[in-house]
């Protein structure tokens, strides 16, 4: 048993050769593994708060959903609930170089090369992070509220993210149920990607049957302020791939990159304006951009709209969607972006 879970963590934790990082990986997928009891359990133990109840009750409804009328996994993932005790399950290092919006890969035997390294222990992202900026790469610490295990093992509902807003929740378990429907080993982009448009689809179906108008309208909102933003990052992650891509000095690309980040801000201090004071991404910017922020949104969105058009394509049937997908999968990188890119609009 042990060491099953220790080849599965191994499987979708990006890796790297220290020890220490496989250490820390083994270890805390075994505690959110241990700490997670099924969630029928928990709905019949005195001490389960009825808060907490509530939202496990709903969590289920969720789960049958996803694979009743999404036709996601049906398996007892999401079936479990763990209490972590702390904000979040992982944090994610991205990093790249200075001058490049390519994100550093972290390859690993089992799941391939994937654009970031996760951690279980902030300190241990933070001080990994450190030692990267200390290399002179950009780097970008991110906290996360869920992962998928691709199917090996009962990924949990978890203390991280039960507590949020019930679309949220939603949203959370159709995305991290869409990797076990198809994973492809070493590219992060497309799966990413991918697992958004199934979740966006996914909470558009659950708000319709289960939603109030305040939510729909809340997610349309919401939506809207999304791709906004994710245009915004694409559109400088074009730039600055163009002007890294000139032979100049580096005190003079520093400089450019320097200006161009400037340039982002003021326009995302725009695009607040035009939202009405919204700040919902204010956090993400902290620290202030850099290659490796941008390379972490565009893993999420970058293929984002040749999927939705793929989903038009088979007719809202999602089952047919997949399908395509898995066919997708089945092709050489350079031909299956080539198809991806024609679907794009």
């Amino acid at each position: 048993m042990r060491r099953s879970v220790a080849l599965g963590a191994l499987f979708f934790v990006s890796g790297c050769s220290s020890l220490d990082y496989y250490a820390q990986a083994v270890s805390g997928h075994l505690e959110v593994m241990w700490r997670a009891a099924p969630i029928e359990e928990r709905l019949h133990e005195a001490d389960t708060p009825a808060p907490l109840k509530q939202k496990l009750e709903r969590a289920l409804v969720i789960r049958e959903f996803a694979s009743r009328d999404l036709g996601l996994p049906d398996n007892d993932s999401y079936r479990r609930y763990a209490d972590l005790g702390r904000p979040y399950v992982l944090w994610n290092v991205f990093a790249a170089p200075e001058f490049s919006v390519s994100p550093i890969q972290s390859c690993f035997p089992f799941a391939g090369c994937v654009s970031y390294r996760g951690f279980y222990s902030e300190d241990a992202a933070k001080k990994h992070a450190d030692a990267l900026a200390k290399e002179g790469d950009d780097v970008y610490v991110g906290g996360v509220s869920a992962y998928s295990t691709l199917g090996w093992f009962s990924d949990p509902v978890l203390s991280t993210f039960i507590n949020y807003p019930e679309p949220e929740v939603a949203r959370i378990v159709f995305h991290e149920l869409a990797h076990q429907e198809v994973y492809i080993k070493g590219d992060t982009v497309f799966n990413e990607s991918f697992a958004v448009a199934v979740e966006e689809e996914g909470l558009r179906r659950w708000l319709e049957r289960e939603g109030t108008p305040a939510q729909r309208a809340a997610r349309s909102d919401s939506r809207g302020r999304q791709a906004e933003f994710a245009a915004l990052v694409l559109k400088y992650r074009a730039r600055l791939a163009d002007f890294y891509a000139k032979p100049l000095p580096a005190e003079e690309r520093r400089e450019g990159k320097r200006r161009l980040f400037e340039e982002m801000n003021g326009e995302y201090a725009a695009l607040k304006a035009s939202w009405g004071g919204f700040a919902g991404f204010d956090r993400l910017l902290a620290r202030g951009p850099n290659n490796a922020f941008l390379a972490s949104i565009a893993s999420y969105t970058e293929l984002l709209p040749a999927f939705r058009a793929l989903l038009v394509q088979s007719q809202g049937d999602l089952p047919a969607f997949y399908g395509a997908v898995r066919e997708l999968a089945k092709l050489e990188k350079a031909e299956r972006d080539a198809r991806l890119a024609k679907l794009a609009p």
